[in-house]
């Protein structure tokens, strides 16, 4: 039994796809195909069922998936224990944040928390929200920063994760002035996130169903909102994109409003951490937010 297989086996039930799955976890798709294939060899049964489409969990499947992540996490736990008995990691903050947040949000954020509590180490983890969430799911981190929304509940088992608003922004529907949105109302050029997207999620739930009312036209799409941020601003077309990212953009002008305020999407910011225990420095913090 290795780690790694418990790690694979969550992110492939995550993903439902062997190949995302497997750029996920930044391995080859054969050699991640190998190492689920080996964790049913140890368990004895199979996990997935294999389709053209993907891969979905067996019965056996889904009733250890909460049990393989929350060993995972275990290990991950027992390893921070011994270095801070021997001194090593005693103090470091181990933080996962999506990308948006990481740039702007994250660092006048913890100035401010750092006044309740003085920090001596911080870890920060910055990539998409799927990412982010397995490396909490898998105890590689302690919290994990996102944006959340009241109606896109998140992927995190309730039960197994608590979280704390920190903060809040909005998606504001933004392009170049010289990209003439308003005048083709036949066709809206859209510059969407995608499926490991954090605020895709949120998006995708806010225009399900209005995507022909509003006449968008799929154009670009990406987990990052600021490579989304540089398509509008060289006339590519809309995107809903965090207030906290654009403010000084829109400030200049080189961004503009391209739907009226009834299509601003609000969000909460949050802080999640595991309900299981975490380490004495990483509890303070929490305690002190």
């Amino acid at each position: 039994m290795e780690l790694v297989w418990l790690e694979d086996f969550s992110a492939l039930a995550e993903y439902g796809s062997f190949v995302r799955a497997a750029e996920a976890r930044h391995v080859t798709q054969p050699a991640f195909s190998r190492r689920v294939r080996s964790l049913e060899h140890w368990m004895g049964v199979e996990l997935f069922v294999r389709t053209p489409q993907g891969a979905t969990l067996t019965e056996a499947g889904r009733q250890i998936l909460p049990g393989a992540q929350e060993a995972a996490r275990r290990l991950y736990r027992l390893r921070n224990e011994a270095q801070e008995v021997a001194g090593m990691a005693a103090k470091t903050l181990n933080f996962a944040a999506t990308h948006s947040l990481s740039f702007t949000f994250f660092p006048r954020w913890l100035r401010n928390a750092e006044k309740g509590a003085p920090i001596e180490a911080v870890q920060l983890h910055s990539d998409s929200m799927v990412v982010c969430e397995q490396m909490l799911i898998h105890g590689q981190v302690q919290f994990l920063l996102c944006h959340r929304h009241p109606d896109v509940p998140p992927l995190l088992a309730p039960d197994q994760f608590i979280s704390k608003k920190v903060g809040e922004d909005v998606l504001v529907p933004l392009a170049s002035p010289s990209a003439n949105v308003d005048t083709s109302p036949a066709a809206l050029p859209y510059l969407a996130y995608t499926h490991e997207s954090g605020l895709g999620r949120i998006v995708g739930h806010r225009l399900r169903g209005k995507e022909d009312y509003l006449h968008l036209k799929p154009l670009f799409s990406s987990h990052l909102a600021a490579v989304l941020m540089s398509m509008a601003l060289e006339s590519k077309g809309v995107a809903w994109l965090p207030k906290s990212l654009t403010e000084q953009e829109v400030t200049d002008g080189r961004l503009v409003r391209a739907l009226d305020e009834s299509w601003d999407i609000p969000l909460e910011i949050h802080l999640t951490r595991p309900s299981a225990p975490i380490s004495s420095s990483a509890q303070v913090f929490w305690d002190t937010l």
